[in-house]
């Protein structure tokens, strides 16, 4: 099974993340790389040093909920520290909203938030951090003490020279509220995966979810109430216009704030972009992404006595015409228990896996083109038998509900690139969509419409999460936008922008304080990174491996 978005998401401060798994020992993949940790951090609590354990919170929440109503905030001070020891005081608090707002009697939920106040006045509005996913959080950096936190944090300092910073989580899943999570089921390895099989566990998830949850209103867990919770604590923050700062998911999400209130938003700055009507990527966008990638493959030296003639979309385009005609059995040792086990390989699950960092992308390939399987045939192994990680339901929940256009979806599944990217990325949340029990979003609310928001779209052409036609379909619709398409970026680009072109890094900062976009470049060119090698000593000649 595979949930398209909450494996994939990321909000791109923190995290390079650089699409969606990892492979031959790698950096961590996006579930990973968005847990929210459950340390004990000790941290300054007004004047008085207390602990916070993560289910702490949940307990807070919960306890404090009954004295507030709808719109209610609680704040409680704090401070963290930067990798550099400076010492950044900070505010967290809870939101406290309608689980479903179409619901006369609903209960109230917690949502999490953190501000930092700007240093100085600096006359811009407070920028609004949307975090990706669904299922992201970024309050880890005012919780957390581990060098990853601190180095968030510090990144999020630099937001103060725009103005107050505000990250908000999202409803479902948020530490100072509820986190609603399913069991991921497990696979078996005597089959291949097919669109089928992921279907029908997506739809188990779903059943067994709202089944788990009957105190739930699960039909509140939408973008629609998300975007509203973002108008909620703007107005109990006391700010008349805010504003967004998103990537991935947090970039939809800010489409839905502009969309349903276009009167708080004073700009915004988006990255990763997805429109409303763009859940799903389209095949052949995330191909040509793969094809930008392959170009500088092809001319690494590392990689060269590796390369079949034709490069590495040759060496694509023979893998995927091999699983094509069959699955493939491969013996691989169980990481859980030490012992081999044998897994059946097909078309999907080489469709599934090919979404991965640029850097050692084309070595998968080319160790699957010299039918060296043993490296993915252990993870295989271990994603089926031991899913990492539950199912966080504000994914599927949000993803049913929003969908896509009847047009979008012709467009999906008749695309030409499934015949390389498949179909894993939506099938089974578009199949399993009736069961959640959330509210159809609607065409009128999906498909693009003008919008006179000053916007700033950046864009990496390397992105296979979310491809970079999506910021060229939607710039149009925004006559005071303006994009910066960057070479080699990929999902979570920022931090690879700031290091390598730190002109245009404080340019997009000022921006979010002025609105100014008159020197900011069109396009910018990032590194080529050096590219991971296969395992395997480079044949003697380049052999025919079909």
């Amino acid at each position: 099974m595979r949930i398209a978005r909450s494996i994939r998401s990321s909000w791109g401060i923190e995290v390079s993340r650089t699409n969606s798994i990892r492979w031959m020992g790698g950096k961590p993949n996006s579930y990973s790389a968005f847990m929210t940790k459950n340390r004990i951090r000790a941290f300054v609590l007004g004047a008085v040093l207390l602990p916070l354990v993560g289910v702490a919170w949940k307990a807070h929440a919960a306890d404090v909920a009954g004295s507030h109503k709808a719109g209610d905030i609680v704040l409680e001070t704090g401070s963290g520290k930067t990798p550099e020891g400076e010492t950044v005081p900070f505010e967290i608090g809870t939101l406290f909203v309608p689980e479903n707002r179409a619901a006369p009697r609903s209960r109230l939920i917690g949502v999490g938030f953190a501000r930092i106040r700007a240093a100085s006045p600096t006359a811009g509005p407070p920028v609004f951090l949307l975090p990706g996913g669904p299922g992201a959080s970024a309050l880890n950096a005012f919780t957390d003490s581990d060098a990853a936190s601190q180095r968030q944090l510090a990144n999020f300092v630099r937001f103060s020279a725009a103005g107050d910073l505000v990250v908000l989580d999202q409803r479902g899943y948020s530490k100072r509220g509820e986190v609603l999570e399913a069991a991921a089921p497990e696979q078996p390895l005597e089959q291949p995966r097919t669109l089928a099989a992921d279907a029908a566990d997506m739809v188990k998830v779903a059943k067994a979810a709202i089944a788990a949850h009957p105190d739930k209103d699960l039909a509140g867990y939408t973008i629609i109430q998300c975007a509203e919770d973002v108008n909620d604590l703007r107005r109990a923050l006391g700010y008349e216009q805010i504003s967004l700062y998103g990537n991935s998911f947090g970039s939809q999400w800010s489409f839905a704030v502009m969309r349903l209130h276009p009167e708080i938003v004073a700009r915004a700055q988006l990255g990763g972009v997805e429109p409303l009507d763009y859940a799903y990527d389209m095949p052949s966008h995330v191909l040509a992404a793969l094809q930008r990638i392959a170009w500088d493959a092809d001319r690494d030296p590392g990689l060269a006595p590796y390369l079949p003639k034709g490069g590495v979309m040759e060496a694509l385009r023979v893998v995927r015409d091999r699983f094509a005609s069959g699955p493939i059995k491969v013996r691989g040792k169980d990481e859980t228990t030490g012992k081999p086990r044998t897994v059946a390989l097909g078309l999907q699950d080489l469709q599934d896996s090919l979404l991965m960092s640029p850097d050692v992308w084309p070595a998968f390939v080319l160790s699957l083109y010299y039918r060296h399987y043993d490296d993915w045939a252990r993870q295989v192994i271990k994603q089926r038998t031991n899913p990492a990680q539950p199912v966080k339901l504000i994914g599927p929940l949000i993803d049913s509900s929003l969908g896509v256009s009847s047009a979008r979806e012709h467009l999906l599944r008749t695309d030409p690139g499934t015949a390389f990217i498949g179909m894993g990325n939506f099938d089974s949340n578009i199949a399993s969509a009736p069961i959640w029990p959330g509210p159809d979003a609607g065409d009128a609310f999906r498909l693009a419409v003008p919008s006179s928001i000053p916007v700033l779209f950046l864009h990496g052409d390397w992105d296979t999460s979310t491809p970079i036609e999506n910021t060229l379909n939607i710039l149009p619709y925004f006559p005071n936008g303006r994009a910066i398409l960057v070479h080699r970026g990929t999902h979570g680009l920022r931090p690879d922008l700031r290091e390598q072109h730190p002109e245009v890094w404080a340019q997009t900062i000022e921006f979010l304080r002025t609105g100014d976009t008159r020197n900011l470049p069109v396009s910018v060119t990032l590194r080529a990174p050096v590219f991971q090698r296969p395992s395997f000593p480079a044949p003697a000649r380049r052999l025919e491996a079909r």
